[in-house]
This record gives structure tokens, sequence and C-alpha cells, in this order.
């Protein structure tokens, strides 16, 4: 496979930089992640219907570009560079993508268009208190009732949980195990029996939340106890679009970390001119470099739907959220005292590349699953 942006995409790269350098800088972003909500609805507003953000990778069918996840992870690593305070990937990367290869004809048809039009934002509670990232340590009990079905469980770790307008659930068949009997339901902000609350996080950049479901009442999306396939499908893509915004995080740390060696003096001339320091800036570009290879890689298997998809989305994830820490890491080191200060900046891209290592699953729990599936994908092939 070969791989390289267009014209169309580095222009939208571009226009989309620009936009976020006015509407989010750093200065915007400490003050966001101070309010409960965490983003702007003015400014998100503005990017649906401005830059059509919201629907980059939804159907045209349902209102959107029609984009593919090439676009979508250009538009990620643009606000992973900025540690922009969006609702996208909760609500147009999550429960989009969700709703897609989850959801019925008929509820595609109503919900995509309002989320491609930024009016709906919405979340995907999948994870429960374990902190397990496999869909077959789900808990949560989907019991049918007379006018749809009962949950009763609790999801932690809900990106955007106490402001989406719109609550995805996965939840399970009783007496069912693994994969089987999963199913994806759709809760109102105001339900019966739910309990909404913010979790204490290290990075206020991005809202997490704890569902506690108990006797809420549900609609499903789709076919009972067959959202398996679908829904691992939609963490696939939620996990190399993450590596695209740790990917810009971790550019956006080197642009900042060489810029300030460049300033910064010790024994009598800037640090830029060390050898050691000059090595330490290489092994970091070619980090970047890497991670950053790897992810669109991924993005763009997606986009040819790619069979080995699943062990991509994995290698890419579990490089990008390596190199994302390393360079943080690297990048505190560098600055020296002032790092390690909370009038710098650095400390945001620190807290998100910690936070994003263990979102979606850590490095070693992808690794072991990239394996698994190169395995697998082996094993059929030769069969």
């Amino acid at each position: 496979m070969q791989f390289s942006f267009s014209e169309e995409q580095q222009q939208f790269r571009d226009m989309l930089r620009r936009f976020l350098a006015e509407t989010s800088p750093t200065t915007e972003t400490r003050r966001l992640m101070e309010t409960e909500q965490g983003f702007d609805r003015d400014v998100w507003a503005r990017m649906s219907q401005e830059l059509g953000l919201a629907g980059l990778g939804i159907p045209e069918a349902h209102g959107g570009a029609g984009f593919g996840m090439v676009e979508v992870c250009v538009a990620l690593e643009e606000m992973g560079r900025g540690i922009t305070c969006t609702p996208y990937f909760a609500t147009s990367v999550l429960a989009a993508k969700a709703i897609e290869h989850v959801a019925s004809a008929t509820v595609q048809a109503h919900l995509l268009p309002q989320i491609a039009s930024g009016e709906l934002t919405a979340t995907l509670a999948v994870t429960e208190p374990d902190g397990s990232p496999n869909l077959a340590d789900v808990k949560t009990s989907a019991v049918p009732a007379d006018d749809g079905y009962v949950l009763n469980g609790d999801k932690r770790f809900v990106i955007d949980g106490c402001s989406a307008e719109l609550l995805l659930v996965v939840g399970r068949t009783p007496e069912t195990s693994g994969t089987h009997g999963l199913s994806l339901f759709q809760v109102a902000p105001d339900a019966s029996g739910l309990t909404r609350s913010p979790l204490e996080v290290m990075d206020p950049t991005r809202k997490l939340a704890h569902l506690h479901l108990e006797n809420t009442p549900a609609t499903l999306l789709g076919v009972a106890d067959a959202a398996a396939s679908g829904l691992q499908h939609t963490l696939d893509l939620a996990a190399l679009a993450l590596a695209n915004e740790m990917v810009g995080g971790a550019e956006r740390l080197l642009e900042d970390t060489v810029e300030y060696t460049k300033l910064r003096v010790q024994f009598g001339r800037t640090i830029a001119s060390f050898q050691a320091i000059k090595h330490r800036c290489t092994e970091m570009l070619l980090a970047v470099e890497l991670a950053k290879s790897t992810a669109y890689y991924a993005a763009e298997a997606a986009d040819e739907q790619s069979p080995e998809l699943a062990a991509l989305a994995s290698q890419a994830k579990a490089m990008a959220a390596d190199t994302y820490v390393q360079l943080a890491k690297e990048a505190v080191q560098l600055h020296g005292g002032i790092g390690f200060t909370w009038d710098n900046d650095t400390h945001l891209w620190f807290k998100r590349a910690k936070s994003s290592e263990v979102l979606l699953g850590d490095p070693a729990w992808h690794r072991e699953r990239m394996i698994q599936n190169t395995v697998d994908h082996m094993q059929v092939a030769q069969a």
C-alpha cells in the first residue's frame, strides 16, 4: 500500500489549522477545562456549519460529507496538536460510527443527520468499572420490558458522558457470555434510574463520566444480541482515530520543544547547539514520524476495508501511545524547571498523553491483540 496526502486533504488540514489557531489557543483550552461542559457550543456550531466537521465521516445519504477515515484522522491530528476541547471524538467518531455499523437503517436516517449538522452531541458507553476495553467483559444487563428494555449496571470512563445529549449504551442479554448477546441501546439523558457523575481525572481537557443504570428504560438500536461485530469495528476505528490525535499532540510537543531549545541558554550557549540535545531531538522526530506513518496506514486500511484492520488499529494505538508519552516526558525534561510549572503549557500535553495512553486499551493490551489478530489472519490464509 502506498499512501500520500492529496492536495485537497492538505488544503483541508491547512484550513482547519488556521481555524483552530484562531478559536482554540491554549488559553481557551485552559478556560474550557475548568468548565463542567468542557467545550464551547458556539465554536462547535461553527465547526459543524462552516467546516462541516461534525459530519465529515458520515455518509452523504445522512447529511454528512461522506469522507473516509483518513480525512477524519487529519481532523483529529490537528485537534490533538492544540488539545482542542470539542465533542468531536465522542460524537462524530464513537457514537456516529456505532450508529452506522450497528443501528437499523431507520435509526441511522433519524440520528445521523442530527449529528452531522452539529445539533446533537452523543457518546458511546462501553467500558465498565474494571476498565477492560474487551467487549466480552461487558456486564451491564439488558432485560426486555413491555415498552423496550431495562438496563442495570455501571459504565465508566465515558467520554463527554455528562454533557452528551444522546447516550448509546452497550448491554447484554442475561445468561450470555463473551461477545454473544451484546446489543446497542439508546438511553435518554433524563431517563429514570440514570445517574451521570463526572470523574476526577488527570486530564481535565477530556471530560469522563460514570453512568449508573438502575432499571433504566432503553430503546434497542438494531438487532438484539447481534451488535458485537459492528461494535468491535467501531472500537477499531476509534482506536486508530485516537492514535492520530495522539500523533498530533506528539508533533506539537516536538515542535515546541525544538523551538525552546533554541532559546534556553546553558554555559553561555543555547542547548540546541549541544550534540546530546540534537541526538535526543532527532530520536523524538524519528519516533513521531514512525507513529504517524503507522497511524495513517491503519486509516487507509480502514478506508480500503482491509481484513487486517483490527491488527493495524491496535498497532497504531500502541505505537502512538508509547510515542506520545515518551515525547511528553522528553519535552518536560528539555524545558528544564519551567517544564514542571503550571504556567507552562507542556503539562497539558503530558496529561493528555497519559490519559490517552490507557483510553480504549493500553499499549500492552493492544500489542497482545495485534499479535493474536495477526496469527488468526495467517491461519485463515493458510487454511
